[in-house]
């Protein structure tokens, strides 16, 4: 017999991994497009084959829903809508550009009712105005979205951004991950969403003006109380499983007691007393940064880094901000230290991010309430902070280590003569790199945008959220074991 007739072994073999490799590709493709009821979770398969980009996060897996797909107000069916499953590297927001699937609200992470509060507790108060008895503006084009007052309005814009997301949820031509899904039907949601922009109303309508008895802030505050109370959503759990967001510290004062039973979403505790706000059942949330983004490629690295310590603020603060100026006095004349007033006007917010861009440390010091978005501009000008602020509260430390990427310096060790720069000087550029590698990965976390995309501030906090129903079911079924039906 002629040898010509025997396949050569290594063309053999390699004709079988070829095989092989095709089948595997087809079947994991097969395993993706499954329904809901293959015996793997689908929520799982979409985190392994299609969003598969970050080892940084640490996601929570919810059970699977198995109830039937919610209904709308007339009764039909829910439509899936279709949903963002993209790399959060990418900034353009072309649907070409990412990869998309449908969302089923029955696998959503998380199903929210939000109320229709007239506009004049929400996007009336950005000047917007309806037309017929419209109560939401038109949110299919990003560029049509009535936008947010700047400066220092916008640090703590958080409800106008959740509330974007939760409104284009339904709409197929947003693209953005499947996080929340607003339902609308209340008894079909795992919270009540209260879309009040608290914090816009203080900062633009807490005073008296002219022939006014109560600001316009006060009235809707007690506007509200009164709707709240009298609805049925509110009255079925006391408030327990509403959201509602009160991210300026002075925002809410003359509501807060009533409605204190509720998720709150906060920048810290410091003007709350423990029984009406605490980690245990509420939320806290990044301030929006307003210096620029560091682009990762263009992040300057330890040698191009000049300043060593970099504070540009008010200096002078009250209570437990009195270490500012404590610091001034020892910092103001080191040569590598920059220590600064400075403001957001006359180009005080450029100039702070150039700064902050090509320094190594940033201080984030407590003022008159611990937190500030100074801790969120260093973040994302990857200047690894410097966190002096005894009782800070840190949003998603659930989910983040921040001592990964900050130092935490006690207020009393802090204002001790040379004990800040000697330790910022010991810290080798092996360390600090890696500090600096760390906040090139978590910077995504932290920023707000519409539409949201995945892991961004907006998810991040619906994830949150989410973590608080668990513990919130469990209350509201030991307050039902004694009610007579």
């Amino acid at each position: 017999m002629s040898d010509r007739n025997i396949v050569p072994p290594r063309f053999f073999m390699f004709c079988v991994v070829v095989i092989a490799t095709l089948l595997l590709v087809l079947y994991s493709s097969f395993l993706l497009h499954l329904s809901d009821h293959s015996f793997i979770p689908r929520s799982v398969l979409e985190l392994v084959f299609v969003n598969n980009t970050s080892h940084d996060f640490k996601p929570s897996f919810k059970r699977e829903q198995i109830t039937p797909p919610p209904l709308n107000s007339q009764g039909s069916k829910v439509q899936p809508q279709r949903c963002q499953l993209s790399n959060s590297s990418q900034k353009s927001n072309s649907p070409t550009q990412m990869g998309k699937m449908a969302c089923d609200t029955t696998l959503a992470l998380l199903r929210v009712f939000m109320y229709d509060l007239p506009p004049e507790f929400h996007f009336g108060l950005l000047n917007w105005k309806e037309t017929a008895n419209q109560t939401w503006p038109d949110v299919n084009n990003p560029k049509l979205v009535p936008p947010y007052p700047g400066g220092l309005n916008l640090q703590h814009s958080v409800e106008y951004w959740l509330t974007l997301d939760l409104l284009s949820s339904n709409i197929a031509k947003v693209f953005r991950p499947c996080s929340a899904i607003r339902v609308q039907n209340a008894s079909q949601a795992n919270v009540v969403f209260v879309p009040f922009f608290s914090s816009l109303s203080y900062n633009q309508h807490s005073k008296i003006h002219g022939k006014e008895k109560v600001s316009i802030n006060k009235m809707l505050q007690e506007r509200l109380v009164q709707f709240l109370m009298g609805r049925e959503e509110w009255k079925r759990s006391g408030g327990r499983d509403h959201v509602i967001v009160a991210h300026h510290p002075n925002s809410m004062v003359h509501a807060r007691r009533k409605l204190g039973s509720s998720i709150l979403v906060l920048a810290d505790f410091g003007r709350y007393p423990s029984k009406i706000a605490n980690i245990q059942k509420d939320i806290i949330a990044p301030y929006r940064h307003l210096v620029n983004t560091t682009p990762r490629a263009e992040s300057a690295s330890y040698e191009e880094r000049s300043t060593l310590l970099y504070f540009q603020g008010t200096i002078y603060r009250k209570a437990g901000g009195a270490v500012r100026h404590e610091l001034y006095y020892l910092l103001k004349d080191e040569k590598d230290v920059h220590f600064t007033f400075g403001s957001t006007r006359r180009n005080g917010i450029q100039q702070a991010s150039q700064g902050m861009a090509l320094s190594k440390f940033c201080l984030n010091i407590a003022g008159d309430t611990p937190s500030s978005n100074r801790l969120f501009d260093a973040i994302v000008s990857h200047c690894v902070p410097v966190i002096i602020s005894d009782k800070i509260e840190l949003p998603f430390e659930d989910v983040l280590d921040y001592s990964e990427f900050s130092l935490f310096i006690r207020a009393s060790d802090a204002v001790r003569k040379g004990y800040l720069l000697n330790l910022l000087r010991s810290i080798k550029q092996e360390k600090w790199t890696k500090m600096w590698e760390r906040l090139k990965n978590i910077t995504q976390h932290f920023e707000y945008q519409y539409p949201s995309q995945p892991r961004d501030a907006v998810n991040m906090i619906w994830e949150e959220v989410a973590h608080k129903i668990p513990s919130l079911q469990l209350n509201l079924h030991r307050k039902n074991r004694y009610q007579r039906s």
